[in-house]
């Protein structure tokens, strides 16, 4: 429809990432209009946008804030969050000068030539990872791919050791849990406590002893009181849950959509050119971020025919913008080949866009690419089976058991061999 019913008050579970298919819900709330009022939880409504050219206005308009401070009926929370929670001081909530001085700083870590440097490492970690499963036969991608590849990238790029990785990544799960319990919330601080620990005598080793990572760098930059400790402390903890999870749900979700349609897993398997386009696809068919970012207004602030008044949350869904039928033609059709203009939302847009997009974007390329190579009949485990969802705030997989023709590493004849993805072409550089 083309007005806009806000009579109704649409109700979004918390756990609207875990539902197999959460996307007819996100339709149906934008037969309404393309903003309307949803609820998140029994004492939270909020304004969502649904439409692909509304997501991108808001995404880019500076008079909307990243900031929750201010926010109508969450005064007494965020005045404990400013006090307790380390994040508060990352450019994930940061504004104007303050989000240009830390994206600034972060940024030199995944320039083009840096993303280029590392593809020949994500190569190396794709195909160890694949070489101790190859002779098996069948894997869960989940916990023996998709987590620990980005895991062992992210501590390459921001300088942890092999020793610390285990506890680095037990502690990042912690950050993803949605803050709709006591329990949640209590786990989700206690993340950030024990990184905050986790990180102290690294940034002092690195204080010391600077190496050729972005730990380094931003220690350096602490030198030239261009960043606080506080800064520091979160800037290090916002990207190790940019970098993990969500590299990982990309990769999950993107293999798991391609079993699912077969078609086109055997058209990319076949024609490996399509694979720059392809992650596209996959990142606007089921990208790791479900229900959307927030912000919030400052003033009166009019989208999409609708007056969202002051001190209001909106929740900008880059799933469902991502589906938008008036963007998209067949938008809930997966086509790997698709060669449509509108650039997906999975990264968000504008002074926000996602940072670490070009080095996920290589990551995913060079797993994907690299999967379909050496097993090339790879299937589903149990194509009937109920795979459940990551618990979180993203959308991912808890587990992917599949099943392909086992073969030795580097033995002639074998479906494939490892290293064969270029660095460019996997970074896109």
């Amino acid at each position: 429809m083309t007005g806009q019913d806000q009579a109704i008050v649409h109700d979004v579970p918390v756990n609207v990432a875990q539902q197999p298919n959460p996307y007819p819900l996100f339709e149906r709330i934008r037969e309404h209009g393309v903003v309307q009022r949803v609820r998140l939880n029994p004492t939270l409504e909020v304004w969502m946008v649904t439409g692909y050219d509304e997501a991108v206005a808001a995404l880019t308009d500076p008079r909307l804030s990243s900031s929750p401070v201010g926010v109508n009926g969450l005064e007494e929370e965020m005045a404990h969050q400013e006090r307790t929670n380390v994040l508060m001081a990352s450019m994930l909530v940061a504004n104007g000068e303050d989000h240009t001085r830390l994206r600034t700083l972060a940024s030199k870590a995944f320039t083009a030539r840096r993303v280029e440097q590392l593809a020949p490492r994500v190569q190396a970690h794709t195909d160890a990872l694949l070489d101790a499963v190859a002779a098996r036969g069948t894997a869960d991608l989940v916990s023996e791919f998709a987590l620990p590849l980005p895991m062992a990238v992210l501590s390459e790029l921001i300088g942890i050791p092999a020793e610390g990785q285990p506890d680095f990544a037990r502690l990042a799960v912690g950050l993803i849990m949605p803050p709709n319990t006591p329990e949640r919330l209590a786990k989700g601080a206690q993340a950030r406590a024990e990184l905050t620990e986790f990180f102290e005598p690294l940034i002092a080793q690195r204080k010391a002893d600077p190496k050729d990572d972005l730990l380094s760098a931003l220690c350096a930059a602490q030198a030239e009181a261009r960043i606080s400790d506080r800064e520091l402390t979160a800037m290090t903890i916002l990207l190790t849950l940019a970098g993990h999870e969500t590299t990982a749900s990309l990769i999950a979700n993107g293999v798991h959509a391609l079993l699912r349609h077969p078609d086109q897993f055997a058209a990319l398997r076949d024609d490996p050119s399509l694979l720059p386009g392809a992650i596209e696809e996959l990142l606007r068919y089921e990208g790791p971020v479900s229900r959307g970012v927030a912000r919030f207004t400052v003033d009166a602030y009019e989208i999409g025919g609708v007056t969202v008044p002051p001190g209001e949350m909106i929740i900008i869904g880059l799933a469902a913008a991502n589906r938008d039928p008036a963007r998209y033609d067949r938008a809930d059709i997966l086509d790997v080949a698709r060669r449509e203009v509108p650039q997906q939302l999975a990264f968000g847009h504008g002074v926000h866009f996602c940072l670490g997009a070009p080095l996920a974007r290589a990551e995913a390329r060079i797993a994907i690419g690299t999967l379909l190579r050496r097993f090339p009949d790879l299937r589903l485990a149990d194509p009937d089976a109920d795979l459940s969802r990551r618990e979180g705030i993203l959308r991912g997989m808890a587990t992917l058991p599949v099943a392909f023709t086992p073969h030795t590493p580097g033995t002639p004849g074998t479906p494939g061999t490892p290293g064969t993805v270029g660095a460019s072409d996997a970074s896109g550089a």
